[in-house]
C-alpha cells in the first residue's frame, strides 16, 4: 500500500527553462515530490503562459499542463540583484536546469562552472536542440525541425502525401523524459559518490533512440517510408473505417488472425493465399486493407468493440477524440484526469503521471503557479526576513516596477 513518502521529498530543483523540453522534465520531478522553483523573466514569464489561444482568464492553459506543482519566481538575470538572488537558490538546490542555446548561459553568468562554484555537488542539465558540441551547436531549433531532422516525419503520413509532424509536441516531450531520466541517474549516483554530474543533452540526440524499427530497416540496407497507420513488419496492424468511425485492429499471429476473421463472419480470408502467412499479408497489404474495411464499414465501432473485444478477444480499439481519451471510464477509474483547487481560479484540470507505486506516493500537489506567485516565500524558506526581500525588490532582483 502507498504511504505518504515521496521518491524526490526534499531534492529541490531551480529551473530556468521555457516552454516544453525543461518544463516537462521539472514536471515528472515535481511529480515524485521535488521542490521545483520555476525562474521567469519579470513581467513576462516563460513564453508558454501565453501561446494559444485557447485562454483562459488571460492564461494558456497548455501552460497549465506542463507547471502543475512548481513554484514561481520572478528574477532579472541580467541584474546583478537577480543573479545574487539566484546564486544563492542555487546553492542550497540539488539540481540546475536550463534549455539555452549554447553561449547563452555563459553571457547570463548561469554555465556549468559559475554554477558550481556556487555549490559543487550540484546536477546541471543543459538541454538544447542540437548539444553542446558538434558543426550544429548554435542552431536554433524547436520539434517542428527536430521532427523533422531526426526522421520521425519521413516515416508518418500516407505513403502518396507528404511527410506529417506528429500531431503533439513529440520530441519536446521525449527530450525532457530523457532529462527527467538523466538527473535522476545522476541524483543515484551522488549518494553513492558524492559528486555532482553534468548531462549535456540534445534534442536531435534524444529521439534517436526512439526509431527503433526504423532504424533497423536502415540497419538491414532497407529504407523506411510512409504507410499511412500501417506496419511495415505486421498485418493487419492498422486503422479501419467503421460505419461510424475508425477502428485500430492489431493481430500480431496466427491464431488472432484466424480469430479476426471468424468473428467478422469472414472465414474465407484466413484460407486465401494471398493472406495465409503474415509475411503474405504484410505483400499484400493493400488488398488485405480493401477485404478487411470493406466488412468493418458494415457497423459502428461501438458494434466492432462488442464483436470483435469482448466476445472474440481480438485486440481493437476506437481512435479517441482527445476529450474522449481524457474522459472515459477507464481514466476515471484509474484517476488518470483530476483536479486541483486555486483559490482564484477555482479548479484546474490535471492529467496526472502514471507512476503507480506499491510503497511509495507521487502526484502533483498545487496548480500550477500564477507569475512571481513565490518571489517573497521562496526567499522566506531561504532563510532572509522582510527586510532582506525589500532589499532585492529595491535593487531589482525581481524586475522594474
Amino acid at each position: 500500500m502507498a504511504t505518504d513518502d515521496r521518491i524526490f521529498e526534499g531534492v529541490s530543483v531551480v529551473d530556468l527553462t521555457t516552454f516544453v523540453t525543461g518544463g516537462f522534465c521539472s514536471l515528472m520531478l515535481a511529480n515524485q515530490g521535488a521542490d521545483v522553483v520555476k525562474i521567469e523573466r519579470p513581467g513576462v514569464g516563460d513564453d508558454n503562459r501565453h501561446s494559444g489561444p485557447p485562454f483562459i482568464d488571460g492564461e494558456s492553459p497548455y501552460f497549465w499542463t506542463v507547471n502543475y506543482g512548481k513554484q514561481s519566481v520572478e528574477l532579472d538575470l541580467k541584474s546583478e540583484a537577480g543573479r545574487e538572488a539566484l546564486y544563492d537558490l542555487v546553492s542550497e538546490a540539488d539540481v540546475f536546469l536550463q534549455n539555452y542555446r549554447p553561449g547563452t548561459a555563459e553571457r547570463l553568468d548561469v554555465d556549468e562552472e559559475t554554477i558550481r562554484s556556487h555549490n559543487e555537488e550540484i546536477v546541471y542539465c543543459a538541454i538544447s536542440a542540437f548539444g553542446q558540441t558538434g558543426p550544429w551547436r548554435e542552431r536554433p531549433g524547436y520539434d517542428l525541425m527536430i521532427q523533422g531532422m531526426s526522421g520521425v516525419m519521413s516515416v508518418t503520413g500516407e505513403a502518396d502525401g507528404r511527410p506529417v509532424k506528429v500531431g503533439l509536441p513529440m520530441t519536446d516531450l521525449i527530450t525532457g523524459m530523457w532529462a527527467a531520466f538523466g538527473i535522476s541517474n545522476a541524483l543515484y549516483r551522488r549518494e553513492r559518490t558524492g559528486e555532482g554530474e553534468y548531462i549535456d543533452l540534445g534534442m536531435l540526440d534524444a529521439v534517436l533512440p526512439w526509431l527503433t524499427k526504423q532504424a533497423g530497416k536502415v540497419f538491414a540496407d532497407e529504407s523506411p517510408s510512409r504507410m499511412g497507420t500501417k506496419d511495415p513488419v505486421l498485418a493487419p496492424y492498422q486503422t479501419f473505417e467503421t460505419a461510424d468511425g475508425y477502428l485500430n485492429v492489431a493481430c500480431l499471429n496466427q491464431k488472432l488472425w484466424r480469430t479476426l476473421c471468424e468473428a467478422i463472419d469472414r472465414p474465407e480470408l484466413a484460407d486465401d493465399d494471398r493472406f495465409e502467412t503474415n509475411g503474405d499479408r504484410v505483400e499484400h497489404m493493400d488488398e488485405l486493407e480493401a477485404e478487411l474495411e470493406e466488412t468493418l464499414r458494415e457497423r459502428t465501432t461501438d458494434e466492432w468493440m462488442s464483436i470483435l473485444v469482448e466476445d472474440a478477444g481480438v485486440p481493437a480499439g476506437p481512435v479517441f477524440e482527445v476529450e474522449d481519451a481524457l474522459y472515459n471510464e477507464q481514466t476515471a477509474s484509474r484517476e488518470a484526469t483530476t483536479t486541483l483547487e486555486d483559490p482564484d481560479r477555482g479548479e484546474i484540470p490535471v492529467v496526472e503521471h502514471p507512476l503507480n507505486y506499491a510503497r511509495a506516493d507521487s502526484g502533483f500537489e498545487s496548480p500550477p503557479p500564477r507569475l512571481g506567485e513565490h518571489n517573497r516565500s521562496v526567499f522566506e524558506e531561504l532563510g532572509y526576513d522582510d527586510a532582506d526581500i525589500d532589499e532585492l525588490e529595491e535593487r531589482g532582483a525581481f524586475g522594474e516596477e
